[in-house]
Order: structure tokens, then C-alpha cells, then sequence
């Protein structure tokens, strides 16, 4: 497949020179060479970073929602408005990736997150707080990219699959860190805290980054900056990728409506544990989500199929997530134990992280110099579709309780992916 209106991806032929006024061809660097791996790390810490801000009030929200003096509904909207600044800026970082290089902007919006944390931290009420969520969605909003980016071009796209799931899966290691440690951090010392060492690992990682990337930004300056950002949009609406970015759409909102939102007050709330208890609980879920993006890149590079994979994975999630709502107090099997919270969490954890295989589609399709706005192209849907159905899921809560949020994320990853299905049958 190609993108309509783009030259297809050219076969690489290392003593081809690079024509004028374009990037050279990737050299596609051994994947197992230090000069490959260490700059992959420095990158994918700042996705560590991401995840560890945008998933803090999933255990902080009780504590939240006193200290700014806001409701349910309206802490959805708060932190709904991170992943609306983080979609509007996938357009610019795509730009700003193939005309500036990797390096520039991942050190340029991690500066940006270690200021936005601090701003939480003393964040008085629900307008200083808001904000803050605002700086940390435009800093955030390249910390997946760049290193899939670096990655990508780097790489040939049958090799891409499976490190855009190690990425990931580095990556989530974040949501690691905010569950059981991050608790009792927060137990002890305040949710504030939890903003201030966000904050300071955001400066060793800036260090990091500093230290260990160097790429080469695009020689073609030529275009306009207007022209490189409608071709942003232009890729996302695409045939190729159409299915592709409503697959993203649901996908990472159920995450993050899970680990980010609803994960922790359905335990605390719903199934009565105590903080650190529901963080135990949302530790295994998430260690599912480390594990599971480098499984599916692994059956992605063995088994090929990548489209069935992404149905399978998807759907798998969205049973999941159902499953445990219906086990819940009301649900026609009656409140279960917490094993089977835990247990369906872990399925859901491990089979949505199938997600990282979109951005294989994606860089499958265009041509190298295209890579950073293609993979922006997919951040975007992912995370305009968290923006969107995270805002959505709060006055769902408030009619129906939690139980049916979870409900809410589940029916629209099964839709996305039946639409998915739709739109990416082979012609007969």
C-alpha cells in the first residue's frame, strides 16, 4: 500500500548517493550495536516519564479532588485536558521531527514536562492545575515519538515491528513506577510529591539525552511550515492509515481511562482496598503492559500478520475490560474477589498491548523522509481519541458509576476495531 499522492518507500541501496536537497537514505544500524541501543534507551526514558505524569491521579484522585476542591466529572475534564494539549501537538513535533532532527526536540519537550511538573506540584487549585495538566500534554506529546522516530528511521519497516514494542514496553515501565512505589510515596508525603520527582527524573533523563543522541535533522528546508503540517493531517486521513488511526483512536483511551483514570477508584471504591492494595493490583496490570508490547513485536516478526494480530489483541481488550465491570458490585455474577479484577486487568494489560503494532502499519507506507510525520500522524488519533473519550467517560460515571465507564472503553475499543476490520479488507 501507498500513501495517495506520495512516492512509495524506495528499496535502500547504501552506495546510492542521497539525492539533492533531501535526507540521506537510513543506514539501517545493527540493532544489537551499542551506538543503536543507548540512544533508543535515553529516548524511550522519557516515554518512562510520560506515563509516570499522566498516570498519577489514577492513585492520587481522591487526593485531588479534596485538595482542588473538584468533582468526579470535573477531575475527568482536568486531566482530559492533557491529552488534548498532547494531540494538538502532534502535528508541530511531526514537523519539527524530520526538519530538526530527534535530538533537538526530545531535549526541547522534556525541559517542557520538568516545568510542567513543578507547576502541578504547586498547582493551588482546580485553574493552576489545569494549566499544568496543558504543559505536561505539550511536553509529553513527543516522548513516544521521538524514539519510535529515531527508531524508524533507522531501521528497514520489516525490522520496525518488533522495537516499536520494546519502546513501548520500556516505556510503560513508567506506569510501573505510579502504581505501588508511587503510592506510598503519595501515602506518606502527598500527591504533590509524587509532581516534584517527576520533575527531577525529567532532568536526568534531559542529561541522558544530551549525552547519548546524535542525529542529522532533513537538509529540505524548502517547504513552508503550513504545507508540512497539512501533510501531518493529509497522512492521517489517508486510506492507507484510515483504518489504522480509528484502531488508535480507542486503543490508548481505554488504557489511559484504566491505568490513568478509572483503575484506582474502582478498586478503592467498588472493591474496598486501600490505596497501596489497589496499586498492588494496577502493579501486575501494568507489568503486563511492559511485557506485552515486546511479545506482540516478537509474533509480529515471527508470525507476520500484523492485521490479525491488531483484531485479535484489540478485541481481547476490550472482553476484558467488560469482564471485569460485570464482575463488580450489581453485575450479574455478584461482587467477585479481587483475584479476578486482577486477573482480567492482566489480560486486559497484555492483550491491548498489541497497540505499538499501528505504528508498524504506518511506517510501512511512506517513503523515509516521511517517517516523523507519519508516526505523529498515529500519536495523533491515539491520543486525540484519549483526549476525547476520557472527557466523554466522566458524565458516563456520573449517570452510572465507574463500572460503567469501564463498560464505556470497552464498547468503543470493539467498535474501532470492527471499523478497523472494515477498512482495511483486501479488495476481492
Amino acid at each position: 500500500m501507498a500513501i495517495p499522492g506520495a512516492a512509495p518507500a524506495p528499496a535502500h541501496d547504501p552506495a546510492a548517493p542521497a539525492a539533492p536537497g533531501t535526507a540521506p537514505a537510513p543506514q539501517h544500524a545493527s540493532e544489537t550495536s551499542l551506538a543503536f541501543t543507548a540512544p533508543i534507551v535515553g529516548l524511550a526514558l522519557g516515554h518512562v516519564l510520560s506515563n509516570m505524569v499522566r498516570t498519577l491521579p489514577a492513585l492520587t484522585a481522591d487526593m485531588l479532588g479534596h485538595d482542588l476542591d473538584v468533582s468526579r466529572q470535573g477531575l475527568a475534564s482536568l486531566t482530559g485536558a492533557y491529552n488534548l494539549a498532547f494531540a494538538l501537538a502532534q502535528v508541530p513535533i511531526g514537523v519539527a521531527l524530520d526538519r530538526f532532527g530527534v535530538r533537538r526536540v526530545s531535549l526541547t519537550l522534556l525541559a517542557i514536562i520538568a516545568a510542567g511538573a513543578v507547576l502541578a506540584a504547586l498547582a493551588g487549585g482546580a485553574a493552576g492545575f489545569l494549566v499544568a495538566q496543558v504543559v505536561l500534554g505539550l511536553g509529553c506529546a513527543g516522548m513516544l515519538i521521538c524514539p519510535v522516530t529515531y527508531a524508524a528511521k533507522n531501521l528497514s519497516p520489516a525490522r520496525f515491528g518488533l522495537w516499536s514494542g520494546l519502546i513501548q514496553a520500556l516505556g510503560n515501565c513508567g506506569m510501573l513506577l505510579s502504581s505501588s512505589p508511587l503510592a506510598l510515596l503519595v501515602d506518606s508525603a502527598g500527591w504533590r510529591a509524587g509532581y516534584l520527582v517527576s520533575a527531577g527524573f525529567g532532568l536526568v533523563v534531559i542529561g541522558l539525552v544530551a549525552l547519548l543522541v546524535h542525529d542529522r535533522p532533513s537538509a529540505d528546508r524548502s517547504r513552508s511550515l503550513g504545507r508540512e503540517a497539512r501533510e501531518v493531517l493529509r497522512l492521517a486521513a489517508a486510506r492507507p492509515l484510515r483504518g489504522a488511526a480509528l484502531l488508535a483512536f480507542s486503543s490508548f483511551a481505554a488504557v489511559i481511562g484504566v491505568r490513568g483514570l478509572w483503575g484506582g477508584p474502582w478498586l478503592m471504591e467498588a472493591k474496598a482496598l486501600t490505596r497501596v492494595e489497589a496499586g498492588n493490583v494496577l502493579l501486575l496490570a501494568t507489568t503486563a503492559l511492559v511485557i506485552g508490547p515486546a511479545l506482540w513485536g516478537i509474533a509480529d516478526r515471527r508470525l507476520g500478520h500484523r492485521r490479525a494480530l491488531l483484531i485479535i489483541g484489540h478485541l481481547g481488550a476490550a472482553a476484558c475490560l467488560a469482564l471485569v465491570a460485570l464482575g463488580g458490585p450489581g453485575g450479574p455474577f455478584g461482587a467477585l474477589p479481587t483475584s479476578w479484577d486482577a486477573a482480567m486487568l492482566l489480560g486486559f494489560g497484555l492483550t491491548i498491548s498489541a497497540q505499538p503494532l499501528v505504528f508498524a502499519l504506518a511506517r510501512s507506507v511512506v517513503p523515509p523522509e516521511q517517517t516523523g510525520k507519519a508516526m505523529s500522524a498515529v500519536n495523533l488519533a491515539f491520543f486525540a481519541g484519549a483526549a476525547i473519550l476520557q472527557a466523554a467517560s466522566g458524565p458516563v460515571v456520573a449517570a452510572g458509576g465507574i463500572g460503567s465507564g469501564l463498560v464505556f472503553f470497552a464498547l468503543a475499543t470493539a467498535i474501532s476495531t470492527g471499523l478497523f476490520v472494515l477498512l482495511t479488507r483486501r479488495p476481492e
